[in-house]
């Protein structure tokens, strides 16, 4: 039976909720009296600046800083007194190939600092303390390798260290006096390697504290320099604080709970550590005390609680230490810029993004369930996955279908930020479930770790087990529902459709996976070793990768698909869609195919999701057979 739906001309389209504008990744100025930031006003994501002035009650209107037709992908702000510069990164076309950028507002330009270079990846580490020269990681030498850099303003980069093992260098950061910087190079996304580089002559000690898998996430010298301030998961299932001594390698552990500590920063003044608490995906923020060891905890920006940096990762402290901006986003608001002011303990925001005229009372927020999977814990009780339950407000007596959203990664976790897709589908009269399938990060080390190589298939299990649920669930057509995700999640949508074909209506695979053979000889090569830690070896298990990998099992697959993809995606090669595609065309299957020519990994800019995500939004309409 065909769902009853409301007056059409009562209902908002997608363009306006797409039309949602988010403002993240504060920096604040030197003089503490301006607050950079990204927000996607025209678009796609340009760096902008509002005055923060807490004596001044109009902020007024953010200035405009750059104006590219890419995106920025991060900014930091001079540390320097009276510098009023500002370093920002951008790629082309979604290539994530970042480049660097001066921006100097005294005469306006914009100089590269990396230019020569653009076919490599950089990854911006930290300003020095006196503004004269920055730290970076790239992969000019070698596609699979990052090393270390070191550049004045006004000069060339000086390569410090060649780093001889494949993965992400990041947590680049100076020790107080300038000669040493610290590293954290990422083998996996659970296996981080620590090390202390000599600036001056070169030499790289590796200071890691455990031969197990370690996650070093975030990475700061504490004001006398010799010790260093960790967010580690180092003997612990979840990530905790801890400074470990650089003379005698002890470690002393300052923040340790039975949830992942996030985003831990360090005042300027050595006095605060400022950090998140991911409390079942909802975000705390918290600052510690170094010398007391007392906590604060921030007053909450919204009457929903919802999620601290959730497009970022990024706390930032004032020069003065006595405010740090953040972003901030629930399920009911879109992203924004808010100071903390520590002396008045008042949280305010500086920026106001607008939801596309949506009015903001339309907005559902979820409900946090736990269902029953198919196996059992190690104390023998049943599993619970937890998942997001979002369902339409005033909806009639008529079941409704629903929509399953896997988040990629697979290391990742769905949290209630702000989704306008999300909002658009309730108001469409759809129920939204987005379970955080093992293997998703959040619930500690152990749980993250239940997909591994030869146990992908159990988070799969996992979402049958989330369609069975809702199945059971009074209001939800159990025989219209949909599985949608992104790049790992992507994988996940056809890995479903074909494990458990009868479940399913419909899919929806954005940059998706359909073979991890082709996958992992294909992706761009600083990724590839990455991920073999995650996903299985090409070597060593390459005939288990075949086996599970959709594109061997498309003759299961009898729902209809849409699938979306950018040409320059780095990570998931254009190349995974196309033979999917093909493949499926071949057996008379429907499928739905859009490739944008000037996106990557996702897509980023307006024009595009206008016409991505009402594609989706058509694509489902006409195969639930919904007026």
């Amino acid at each position: 039976m065909k769902a009853q739906r409301t007056d059409a001309a009562n209902e908002v389209p997608i363009s306006r909720y797409l039309n949602t504008r988010y403002a993240y990744c504060p920096s604040i100025s030197s003089d503490g009296q301006r607050v950079a930031f990204i927000t996607d006003i025209t678009g796609v994501g340009q760096a902008w600046q509002v005055r923060c002035d807490p004596e001044v009650q109009d902020a007024g209107w953010p200035d405009q800083l750059t104006f590219q037709a890419d995106r920025v992908m991060g900014l930091w702000c001079s540390p320097a007194p009276d510098d009023d510069r500002l370093i920002y990164t951008r790629d082309v076309g979604g290539n994530e190939n970042a480049q660097v950028y001066l921006y100097s507002p005294g005469d306006g330009t914009h100089c590269s600092l990396t230019a020569g270079h653009e076919d490599a990846m950089q990854i911006f580490g930290e300003w020095s303390t006196d503004a004269s020269r920055f730290l970076f990681a790239a992969n000019r030498r070698n596609p699979g390798l990052f090393d270390l850099y070191l550049q004045p303003l006004d000069g060339a980069a000086r390569l410090v260290w060649e780093n001889p093992e494949p993965g992400f260098l990041t947590n680049l950061c100076f020790s107080p006096g300038g000669d040493r910087a610290a590293a954290t190079l990422m083998s996996s996304s659970f296996r981080h390697h620590l090390f202390e580089i000599d600036l001056e002559s070169g030499p790289a000690r590796r200071i890691s504290l455990s031969e197990k898998d370690t996650r070093y996430d975030t990475v700061c010298y504490d004001p006398g320099g010799r010790s260093i301030l960790l967010n580690t998961d180092l003997d612990s299932d979840f990530l905790r604080i801890v400074r470990l001594n650089l003379d005698d390698m002890t470690v002393e552990p300052l923040v340790s709970q039975a949830v992942d500590v996030e985003f831990m920063t360090c005042s300027p003044d050595g006095r605060w550590l400022a950090y998140t608490a991911n409390l079942d995906g909802t975000s705390e923020l918290r600052l510690f005390d170094l010398a007391s060891a007392s906590t604060r905890i921030a007053p909450g920006p919204g009457e929903t609680p919802g999620v601290v940096g959730a497009m970022d990762w990024r706390l930032a402290f004032s020069p003065d230490s006595g405010s740090l901006a953040f972003s901030f986003t629930s399920a009911v608001r879109t992203s924004d810029i808010y100071v903390w002011d520590l002396e008045s303990d008042l949280v305010r925001p500086i920026t106001r993004s607008a939801h596309g005229g949506v009015p903001l009372d339309s907005f559902a927020a979820p409900e946090l369930v736990h269902y029953p999977t198919f196996d059992t814990t190690s104390d023998g009780a049943p599993r619970q996955v937890p998942a997001w339950f979002f369902q339409p407000r005033g909806r009639s007596d008529a079941p409704v279908p629903a929509i399953l959203l896997v988040h990629g990664g697979p290391e990742g976790q769905t949290r209630p930020y702000f989704h306008p897709l999300i909002q658009y589908f309730l108001q469409r009269g759809y129920a939204v479930f987005a379970p955080n399938v093992r293997g998703s990060t959040g619930y500690g080390k152990a749980y993250s770790h239940l997909d591994d190589v030869e146990k992908r298939m159990d988070s799969v299990a996992d979402l049958a087990y989330a369609a069975h649920w809702l199945q059971e669930q009074p209001g939800i057509d159990g025989d219209r529902l949909v599985v949608f995700g992104g790049s790992y999640g992507g994988f996940m949508v056809l890995s479903a459709l074909c494990t458990y074909p009868d479940l399913w209506a419909a899919g929806v695979d954005i940059v998706g996976i359909s073979s991890f053979a082709t996958f992992l000889e294909n992706t761009s090569d600083y990724r590839r070793a990455h991920r073999e830690a995650e996903y299985g070896s090409l070597e060593t298990d390459r005939d288990f990768l075949e086996s599970i990998s959709p594109i061997n099992h498309v003759d299961k697959i009898t729902a209809p698909l849409i699938v979306i993809h950018g040409a320059n995606d780095p990570r998931v090669p254009l190349s995974e869609a196309e033979q999917l595609v093909a493949a499926l065309a071949a057996r008379g299957v429907s499928v739905e195919f859009i490739v944008f020519d000037d996106e990557g990994h996702g897509i980023a800019k307006l024009k595009n999701k206008l016409v991505a995500y009402p594609a989706i939004a058509g694509f489902l309409e006409r195969v639930l057979q919904r007026e």
